[in-house]
């Protein structure tokens, strides 16, 4: 069964930094993702679908890689739009 099919996902820790983890947890919470994190207690998030996955990922990339990789990033992403001839 799914959690499509109403099977829910169970919580997961998730490491992240503690000076981090209140700010990845009120972005969770704005995105609607199930999630807790309790005073001393480790940042907890329910993933049920791919694309809760996929915002926690870009979450924890905005905060914890270099400006020169998100421009890189950025910058592919732009180049693989005007190949593709997007606007």
């Amino acid at each position: 069964m799914t959690a499509s099919e109403g099977q829910r996902a169970q919580f997961q820790t998730v490491a992240v930094n503690w000076t981090d983890r209140w700010q990845v947890y009120q972005r969770l919470q704005q995105l609607s993702i199930p999630c807790r994190c309790a005073a001393s207690q480790p940042l907890q998030v329910r993933l049920d679908d791919p694309l809760a996955a996929v915002q926690l990922w870009s979450i924890s990339q905005q905060l914890t890689a270099s400006r020169a990789e998100l421009l890189a990033r950025l910058r592919r992403c732009w180049n693989k739009h005007s190949q593709q001839g997007v606007r």
